[in-house]
């Protein structure tokens, strides 16, 4: 099996005309490949193909008047809607790790390290925690001093180190945390009285966000894991894997920490999405 070559813009424009998409300004088009890439554009491309949302046996021919605008407005769609939920996924990751380091540090006073604590957080945790976690911040320049300051200290105390660590590895930090009054304490905050939702509403944030962060695709979005339900309730209509669902996650937390913020996300949401269906109607059909 021979790998594919390259193709000049032109190239790509016959191909995707030859499969059926209607392409009225070519210029434009060159234009648009040019900026998007056609690899790119393929993944907007794909929801108006015969046989979408299989990927098996795919012909690549598309549905009856499909225009290469259609693809384009998803695109952009799809590119501001991650623009818009990073800001207020950051303002949500902050918020976590503010709770943590609020709450566990002011249980456990007289254990400002009691992220290595086997008392607080698991045996298995607190004995990689070097290796995992803090082998990646300590030359962090506030984390560096600290040690140069201190050199008898091992971890700089958790409102240092937390600060430096990833959305991830503060869940993580969270999944191992013994008490379950520490857990519910966390949860609570943020309205949820189910540690299990809590970490499910958690898991679905970390997701979205690294989707987000490193610009992926956004509007097919599919979760490893159903978004559980709980107060983040989601619509019917939705499967509870979908963008829908986990923006619906987003827009409870983020009412939790202010319900000025959730209503601006909801009015730029819904900003976007207008603004797409000047060039694509049917564009609510494809999140």
């Amino acid at each position: 099996m021979h790998l594919k070559t390259a193709t000049t813009v032109e190239e790509q424009i016959a191909k995707l005309e030859e499969r059926g998409i209607i392409i009225s300004d070519r210029e434009k088009a060159k234009e648009i490949l040019l900026d998007i890439g056609y690899y790119r554009l393929g993944f907007y491309l794909f929801p108006f193909e015969v046989t979408y949302p299989s990927l098996k046996h795919r012909e690549h021919r598309f549905k009856e008047n499909t225009k290469i605008e259609y693809a384009v407005a998803l695109y952009y769609l799809d590119f501001d809607l991650r623009h818009i939920l990073i800001r207020y996924l950051t303002r949500i990751e902050i918020a976590l790790r503010t709770a943590i380091i609020y709450y566990i540090s002011n249980k456990y006073k007289n254990s400002p390290t009691w992220f290595v604590d086997k008392s607080v957080v698991t045996s298995e945790y607190a004995n990689g925690f070097n290796t995992s976690v803090y082998i990646s911040i300590i030359n962090k320049p506030v984390i560096a001093r600290h040690h140069k300051k201190h050199i008898n200290d091992k971890f700089a105390p958790a409102w240092k180190t937390i600060e430096f660590m990833t959305l991830g590895e503060v869940i993580v930090l969270y999944q191992n945390l013994k008490m379950i009054d520490d857990k519910l304490k966390i949860s609570e905050h943020f309205g949820v009285k189910k540690t299990s939702v809590f970490e499910n509403y958690l898991e679905t944030v970390r997701v979205v966000r690294n989707l987000c962060a490193h610009g992926n695709v956004l509007f097919d979005l599919k979760l490893h894991k159903r978004v559980k339900r709980g107060p983040a309730s989601w619509e019917q209509k939705t499967n509870g894997f979908d963008l829908k669902a986990a923006i619906s996650v987003i827009s409870y937390l983020l009412r939790q920490i202010s319900t000025n913020r959730e209503k601006e996300m909801k009015e730029q949401i819904k900003t976007v999405v207008e603004k797409a269906k000047k060039s694509f109607p049917n564009i609510e059909e494809m999140l």
